[in-house]
């Protein structure tokens, strides 16, 4: 399956992981704790893990064009929840 990975700069990356998993939540299946979480989608999966100053998130979906639907609406809600904190999500391709 095709993912993509991405590391956020941020102060406070486990009060990004609550505010992303617990938005999604009522709309999604969402696990959270205060350094890691996990959310399904329909069209895939994105993990969220934080470390040392930094929100990391991995998705993972079927098909390319699923995985770059998932990405914007991940990238979409981290951004505005971090509010001028983070103005962008640099994704990066995987390889298997």
């Amino acid at each position: 399956m095709p993912f993509m990975s991405a590391s956020v700069s941020t102060t406070n990356p486990s009060r990004l992981i609550n505010r992303l998993c617990k938005h999604f939540s009522h709309k999604i299946e969402a696990e959270w704790s205060e350094t890691s979480g996990f959310l399904t989608f329909s069209i895939g999966e994105c993990q969220l893990s934080s470390e040392n100053g930094a929100l990391t998130l991995v998705c993972e979906s079927p098909t390319a064009e699923e995985l770059e639907d998932l990405g914007k609406v991940v990238s979409s809600h981290l951004i505005r929840f971090a509010g001028e904190e983070v103005a962008e999500v640099n994704w990066q391709p995987g390889s298997a």
